[in-house]
């Protein structure tokens, strides 16, 4: 949508929502009285410091602050600030910060000491690859071993109706920004990267134990397994039918090698 009214078109009833449920209303009600989205993410930030919550390191400004030449994630890390423009884009990213402020400042320390390391080039590196992957299109999926394993291998049968299931002792929590963006047009192709951390990760504590798994040599190698995040039980009504799931155009199997060429 266009103009003052791009908002609008928040959807707010989606699972992959259900976290932000609770800033719907004073989202919603501080745009439809003009603040901008980084005035709303600071008055969010503070009511969640106020009420104990965790404190999110960083400020939200507008993107006018950000000057011509300088990366983004260096300004972050150098001020604290992160500029922020009227668009779903960045309100997700915003509410990124606020659910898991101390990742974020990860990914963020990580992005800015690789730029000391390689500068800013017409490539990012494989590590700058992996961390920009992470912020925008990450999940975490937390539960029964046999789902990671069964994901691992894109076995999607077995995952989304051998192991139905097991579904309802898992958590999957979309950490990606682009992907919440995304998921405001909701599609079945829309695809999500599950991370693979080294340790499982706990539900209490989630965003601490999260943040120090985040090491650049794992995720240089980017540790992830592609999920079609419609297909998550319960996401999606569509999904009931197993025949749901016969679409290879959307459920890929795992690449094969490819075969070295004749000399």
């Amino acid at each position: 949508m266009s103009g003052s009214a791009w908002f609008e078109s928040l959807h707010w009833g989606g699972p992959w929502m259900a976290p932000f449920a609770g800033h719907a209303a004073p989202v919603m009600q501080a745009l439809r009285q003009g603040q901008t989205v980084a005035q709303l993410l600071n008055a969010l930030a503070d009511g969640q410091q106020a009420s104990g919550g965790e404190v999110v390191p960083v400020r939200f400004v507008s993107q006018a602050c950000l000057p011509e030449g300088q990366a983004y994630e260096d300004f972050i890390f150098r001020h604290h600030q992160v500029p922020t423009r009227d668009n779903l884009h960045d309100l997700f990213n915003g509410l990124a910060w606020l659910r898991f402020p101390r990742t974020k400042a990860r990914l963020n320390a990580l992005q800015a000491q690789a730029i000391v390391s390689a500068g800013v080039g017409a490539t990012r590196g494989p590590l700058r690859d992996a961390l920009t992957l992470f912020d925008e299109n990450a999940a975490l999926l937390l539960g029964p071993p046999d789902l990671l394993e069964a994901l691992r291998a894109r076995q999607w049968r077995r995952l989304f109706i051998e192991l139905r299931p097991l579904w309802d002792q898992a958590q999957v929590m979309l950490f990606g920004h682009a992907a919440q963006e995304k998921l405001q047009q909701p599609r079945k192709a829309i695809t999500a990267h599950v991370y693979l951390p080294r340790r499982p990760l706990p539900a209490e504590g989630l965003d601490a134990a999260l943040a120090q798994d985040l090491e650049p040599t794992l995720l240089a190698e980017k540790p992830y397994s592609p999920l079609p995040i419609l297909g998550i039980p319960g996401w999606w009504p569509a999904n009931q039918d197993v025949s749901f799931y016969d679409d290879p155009c959307v459920f890929r199997p795992v690449p094969q090698a490819r075969a070295p060429m004749a000399p």
